[in-house]
């Protein structure tokens, strides 16, 4: 597996943004002919890793129940990977307007951008088709994509940017830790998450490029503003986290091999709601660096009120 794009710019950012060019151009993949490859999901094998689903600490599981939470897990994994898209690539469409009569490479950039996440969208729908259509019938989403889009894209740009730069970075963090070196996933699963960590690894530059830029333009207040507007949108994020926890944790519940007791019923709601918060939102925060950008574009006060929000998610 090659190195992960480093997001530190060490070139001015039109040569970055034509060094994404270049690099979009020469790593384009289709879904059919180099992914799918008329493969299906492997029901026999997990989808996430332990490291995060957290099945692992839900001892009590037979190894075909934890399967199956693995792979309801890998279903809300596709979904959610597909709605938060949504936004992502409409966000981008908009920043490329802003370099418009600039810097044509940028556009280029951003408008490749958007296009990869538009068909990022297209196989996380089929992906959760596929699964779907295996699994047992009353499997919930609790969010329309459209819907996020419209609330998420009503915030500051720059604490979208930020929202996107979190999510962009620990895509990374999930396939490069936790996916690529385990063995024994479904490999059509894995395969999924090496493409799409192909195009991240370039899409977070732009992420980091873009914040940094919309930094700039911005009077004190303003940041002030775009702070408390990402501490709204990290709050609504861990509220859709809950909701879906609780519907896939039931939908497991009816689903698994035997009854369980009150007592593991409850272990498996909290396995599954810590689990959805480590991945959404924990590993994206404790990223080192996404710790920096943030770091370098707020007060120590700023930081105080971010971290404050997110107290109770970690150590929820």
């Amino acid at each position: 597996m090659s190195a992960v794009m480093t997001a530190r710019p060490t070139l001015d950012p039109h040569a970055r943004y034509a060094q994404i060019v270049r690099l979009s151009k020469k790593t384009e993949w289709q879904i059919d002919r180099d992914l799918i490859r008329a493969r299906t999901f492997d029901f026999s094998r997990k989808f996430l890793p332990d490291g995060l689903s957290r099945i692992d600490r839900l001892p009590f599981l037979s190894p075909g129940d934890a399967r199956l939470l693995s792979q309801v897990q890998g279903r809300t994994y596709a979904y959610l990977f597909g709605l938060v898209e949504r936004f992502i690539s409409a966000k981008m469409l908009d920043q490329s307007r802003g370099h418009i009569f600039d810097d044509q490479l940028a556009v280029e950039a951003l408008v490749r951008f958007s296009s990869e996440e538009l068909k990022h969208q297209e196989l996380f729908r089929r992906m959760e088709q596929m699964i779907g259509a295996e699994l047992p019938a009353g499997y919930r989403q609790v969010a329309n994509p459209n819907d996020v889009a419209r609330a998420v894209l009503a915030a500051s740009p720059w604490s979208v940017l930020a929202l996107t730069c979190h999510i962009e970075l620990f895509v990374q963090s999930h396939y490069a830790e936790s996916i690529e070196p385990r063995t024994e996933l479904c490999p059509l699963f894995k395969d999924v998450y090496w493409f799409h960590w192909k195009d991240e690894s370039r899409h977070v530059v732009l992420d980091e490029l873009e914040w940094k830029g919309e930094h700039a333009k911005l009077s004190d207040d303003e940041r002030d503003r775009a702070v408390t507007d990402l501490i709204a949108l990290v709050a609504a994020v861990d509220g859709l986290l809950r909701a879906q926890s609780a519907a896939d944790a039931e939908y497991f519940i009816r689903n698994a091999s035997r009854p369980f007791g009150e007592d593991e019923a409850a272990q498996i709601r909290s396995t599954v709601l810590g689990a959805y918060r480590w991945q959404y939102i924990v590993s994206g925060v404790q990223n080192r660096r996404f710790g920096e950008l943030l770091t370098s574009m707020t007060t120590p006060e700023q930081m105080a009120r971010i971290q404050a929000a997110l107290a109770p998610i970690i150590n929820g």
